[in-house]
């Protein structure tokens, strides 16, 4: 997918002078089989690092071959002092493995001890104040190992991207909207840049973008897209000048940064200065790799664009919206499924979810805008939405956010997308997560998590989970099973 980076991974293999380095090698080259027998491409460097002299010669073999991930394999107990100054000097994420003993014949003579290696490798990496990949047991054989890596891949895009990405944001948050705030000093420290910009800069780069000679070319595309949806073709040509001046501020823009999102103002005088709603454009974008979140949630842009990296596909943000009815939920879900009535909820916007996680979409208008804008006329300035259900199947939902105190917390919640009408407006779906109400309780309103979350189209918890944690993210909360009560939880 479009703006996210290929992770290259690498494999360096370390051994204690007083082992076998043959032993390392045999052993760095069965788990590099293994990954090729999964379909994992992956740069074995030559040297095996004994002392310091070795690390150096490995760093410049890595480096040279253009690796930006890095495995530090002990294929016996390793040199802990080297092995993490590679971790040290490596400019790009890290995971520590180990190997296991083959078999029996091996303890006589070439056992590897590398069980024990880790120990001491993990007391060198807090000397150094390193923050590596460590699996949930780093100890394997080949095949397991080979698994460990492929597990390793999307973290280790999530931390290469967001260390390159800028956010372009345009206009305040609505006023009414204090939720999304985004104290910006804990973008810098995970290495994000951002530019701010004012809504006058956009309108000014959109009528600068008048009669551009593409429009008619992305209309046509726009139309195609839509299909039996198409239902107000008219402000499509709107729509179409919209998303190339967003696409050609971000080329203009994008300077040192390799990666882009944006977080824009799309409410309450958008409408009357550029004559449509944004959503169907900020589908459009998030479906090509761009995600786009709207008033101006520059954390939810953030969330939206880890999601992508860690599950290499298009995603989306929503309200935490709205209860499902219990009419609806005593005649579509409880006879089908084992939620209780607090475990589903709906999950709506406008219409920026991107057509392929839709059941079908069509081009409609903001309803509720439109109240206020347009109450006594047919639909024009309130144009722009991409209506239709949420298609049926896993989800994520989660966060990243920085506190009013500027510090990070986060949360991961895994669920579904039931296949139930929702009947209603916008890009909506009805949603099921284990324990939502008690999630709702002493998460979202106890930790003041606001009303927007990134959703992931699969369960991606796993790998979040270890982003966030890897980003330094020290409050990681989760929908909590029965048995494990919240802090402020009442046990009575």
């Amino acid at each position: 997918m479009f703006n996210m980076p290929d992770v290259k991974l690498g494999i360096v293999a370390v051994s204690r002078d007083c082992f076998p380095i043959s032993l390392s090698r045999r052993r760095r080259g069965d788990v590099a089989a293994a990954c090729k027998k999964l379909g994992i491409e992956i740069f074995e460097a030559d040297t095996i690092i004994e002392n310091e002299n070795d690390e150096r010669k490995a760093l410049a073999e890595v480096n040279a071959a253009g690796v930006n991930a890095l495995i530090v394999y002990l294929g016996n107990f390793g040199p802990e002092g080297p092995e993490t100054l590679l971790a040290q000097e490596f400019c790009g994420p890290v995971m520590f493995a180990a190997a296991a003993e083959e078999n029996i014949a091996v303890l006589a003579d070439d056992r590897g001890d590398a069980y024990c290696g880790m120990l001491n490798a993990s007391y060198n990496i807090d000397l150094r104040g390193l923050k590596p990949y460590i699996p949930a047991y780093p100890v394997g054989t080949p095949e397991e190992v080979a698994a460990m890596i492929g597990e390793f891949i999307p973290v280790a895009r999530a931390l290469i991207a967001v260390r390159k990405l800028k956010i372009f944001s345009f206009g305040p948050r609505p006023y009414d909207f204090f939720a999304c705030n985004a104290p910006i000093a804990q973008l810098f420290k995970l290495g994000v840049n951002i530019q701010e910009n004012s809504e006058l800069d956009l309108l000014d780069a959109y009528k600068k973008h008048d009669g551009d000679p593409r429009i008619d070319g992305l209309v046509k595309e726009m139309a195609e897209e839509l299909a039996r949806g198409n239902c107000h073709p008219g402000v499509l040509p709107r729509l179409a000048q919209y998303e190339l001046t967003l696409l050609d501020w971000a080329r203009d823009n994008l300077g040192a940064a390799e990666y882009f999102v944006f977080a824009n103002k799309c409410w309450p005088a958008f409408e009357s200065f550029f004559g449509f709603v944004p959503c169907y454009v900020n589908s459009r974008l998030a479906q090509r790799g761009i995600p786009v979140a709207c008033e101006v949630d520059i954390y939810g842009a953030l969330s939206e664009f880890i999601g992508q990296c860690v599950t290499g596909g298009s995603v989306t943000l929503l309200d935490i919206n709205n209860t499902v009815p219990k009419e609806m939920y005593e005649k579509e879900i409880k006879p089908r499924y084992t939620y209780g009535s607090r475990e589903v909820f709906m999950a709506f916007h406008c219409g920026n979810t991107p057509i392929c996680h839709l059941v079908e979409g069509k081009m409609s208008y903001q309803k509720i805008m439109k109240r206020s804008l347009e109450p006594d006329s047919e639909p024009n300035i309130t144009r722009g939405t991409l209506d239709g259900q949420i298609a049926p199947g896993k989800i994520t939902f989660f966060r990243l956010q920085s506190t009013k105190d500027t510090e990070l917390k986060a949360y991961i919640a895994q669920g579904e997308v039931l296949p139930v009408a929702p009947m209603s407006f916008g890009g909506i779906g009805v949603f099921a997560i284990p324990e939502m109400d008690r999630f709702y309780r002493h998460v979202l309103i106890a930790k003041h998590f606001p009303h927007h979350g990134a959703v992931a189209f699969d369960h991606a918890g796993r790998a979040l989970f270890e982003v966030f944690n890897l980003l330094g993210v020290e409050d990681i909360s989760f929908n909590r099973p029965k048995n494990m009560l919240y802090k402020d939880e009442n046990p009575f």
